[in-house]
């Protein structure tokens, strides 16, 4: 499907990766020499991504590149073990009152900053207050909106009382806490210069960020739960996977995400195998694609019915993902009791597709293959970002399999920063290919509920159903499981009858580690939730600090 303009496109950003990585291994080189088998050497952790963080301050971090980092800089109150259980982490514990409107936790003493300050309670009510005020623009104040009131006990208790119950209130305290002593006069956040040489109490302090290149942390001595086993982290930019799996192999990077066919066919090399661990597990997220329901062309449920019939996902699953996704019908993980196993989606039926888009009034006139409705031509642009091979894949099939029944689409690939800033953020698009991580708790206030439809809301796609709207809010009132997971099913069922997106794909996670790596274990929160507790053994340590 690529012209070969694209292929040398993508030929020249190739070698512009690999230049860099020349002068990134200088970078890393420095400050560090090769082992000698000393006890207490520690290594180096060299990860990849396609794209850049945008942001370094958790309460804005609302893309998984900015937020992966964050979680390392930055600590909450409570966190989550390896089988999806919350625990404390500045939290040593926590009190829950009878009627769920008020929660205490008790902090830990002995915290410090990454510059030296004490933590305290303060910082905590600075967070969240910070997060309530509508003025900041947090993309995730819908899931502390039912707080009332944040009470300083002492300098290591602090009390939440809520206007109402909240079912999923103690795993939203996941929250990276932010230092009240750096931020409270540094006057608009978003632009401070701590959104790019962030502070904070996680395992690892803030080192260096080259914009596009890469961004190094150092494990923070002084970290209250140990000294992590890896004494630096560093989180690569390589814009294309095949440059990413040849650094893999070759010892660039210590860690990526394969793509299916790498999974199945590059890594069965005895070279790959000898040196490298591979894992695969149903990820937290899922693959869409999202209307624009301010659009006229998307107004009508039809013809969204119809554009989800029309697209082949077993064809996706199958040709692309090679087998490892599986589909999706709404927004709720498979396998949890709030997805409905019965909704049926919209399995690939291109007849039915049309019947729906010629009873709202699209149809061939002049026979040229492309519908029209009062004169327009059903003709718009289909967006997704960079250096996401599967995504521009599917893109491709869907373009295909739309035009079939007489849609014609344009696809545009999009650096991931523009992609968010210009396209998305704007709402500046028509429809787009994008995806989700799913969290913990349902609650699906930020992304489907119409008042997150303005300011800094992530529904960006605009939809509104007030029978949603007075189900998500119901699911937060409710703590019995089983009538919980009654109203999700429900949702699940009325987002799939709107079709305001065409649910794809749930994908595996296929991630891969460097052998060299000890602890590193796969469990339902994915790889990385023990990072701190990796290490590398004397014989195997690559980098000595």
């Amino acid at each position: 499907m690529y012209t070969l303009g694209m292929r040398l496109v993508r030929l020249k950003r190739s070698l512009s990766v690999l230049i860099v990585t020349f002068f990134f291994n200088i970078f890393l080189f420095e400050n560090c020499v090769f082992p000698e088998g000393e006890i207490g050497a520690r290594d180096a952790f060299v990860s990849a991504s396609i794209a850049d963080a945008r942001t370094l301050i958790p309460i804005f971090a609302d893309d998984s590149n900015s937020a992966s980092i964050c979680e390392l800089v930055y600590s909450g109150l409570v966190k989550v073990d390896g089988d999806l259980n919350i625990i404390g982490d500045l939290a040593e514990k926590w009190d829950i009152s009878e009627d769920g409107l008020v929660i205490t936790f008790y902090l830990r003493k002995n915290v410090k900053w990454h510059d030296g300050k004490g933590f305290t309670a303060e910082d905590v009510k600075f967070t969240y207050e910070t997060i309530l005020d509508p003025k900041t623009g947090c993309p995730y104040i819908s899931s502390y909106i039912d707080i009332k009131k944040i009470e300083v006990i002492d300098a290591y208790t602090i009390r939440f009382y809520y206007k109402q119950p909240y079912a999923p209130a103690l795993s939203k305290f996941g929250m990276g806490i932010i230092p009240e002593h750096i931020f409270k006069n540094t006057g608009e956040m978003r632009k401070s210069t701590y959104a790019r040489s962030p502070i904070g109490t996680g395992p690892y302090k803030f080192s260096k960020w080259e914009p596009g290149q890469y961004v190094v942390l150092e494990a923070d001595e002084n970290y209250y739960e140990h000294i992590p086993g890896i004494k630096r982290f560093v989180y690569r930019i390589i814009p294309d996977q095949s440059v990413e799996f040849l650094e893999m192999v070759t010892g660039g990077i210590d860690s990526m995400s394969l793509s299916p066919y790498q999974y199945f066919y590059r890594s069965n090399t005895e070279e790959f195998k000898k040196k490298i661990n591979k894992f695969q597990y149903i990820s937290h997220s899922y693959i869409y694609i999202g209307y624009n329901l301010k659009d006229p062309l998307f107004k009508d449920k039809k013809v969204r019915q119809a554009l989800s019939y029309a697209v082949n996902r077993k064809e996706i699953i199958d040709s692309i993902l090679l087998g490892l996704g599986e589909k999706c019908t709404g927004p709720f993980l498979k396998g949890t009791p709030y997805y409905d196993e019965s909704v049926a989606g919209y399995d690939h039926n291109p007849e039915k597709a049309k019947k729906l888009l010629f009873e709202a009034g699209w149809y061939d006139a002049d026979n040229d293959g492309i519908l029209e409705k009062n004169g327009q031509k059903f003709h718009f642009r289909l967006v997704t970002n960079q250096g996401n091979q599967i995504r521009e894949d599917a893109a491709a099939i869907i373009q295909n399999e739309w035009l079939k029944v007489g849609i014609k689409v344009d696809i545009q690939v999009i650096a991931w920063s523009s992609f968010l800033d210009q396209f998305i953020n704007k709402k500046n698009f028509q429809a787009v290919i994008l995806g989700w991580t799913i969290p913990l708790d349902p609650d699906i206030h930020s992304v489907w509920h119409s008042d997150s439809i303005s300011g800094e809301g992530l529904n960006f796609i605009s939809y509104s159903n007030k029978s949603v709207d007075k189900l998500i809010m119901k699911g937060r009132r409710e703590f019995n499981p089983e009538e919980r997971a009654k109203i999700y099913k429900k949702i699940h069922s009325l987002i799939s009858e709107d079709a305001p997106y065409t649910f794809l794909f749930f994908p595996y996670a296929t991630p891969a580690v460097n052998k060299r790596f000890e602890g590193v274990k796969a469990a339902p929160a994915g790889i990385s939730y023990n990072f701190i507790d990796w290490y590398v053994p004397e014989s195997e340590v690559k980098y000595k600090f």
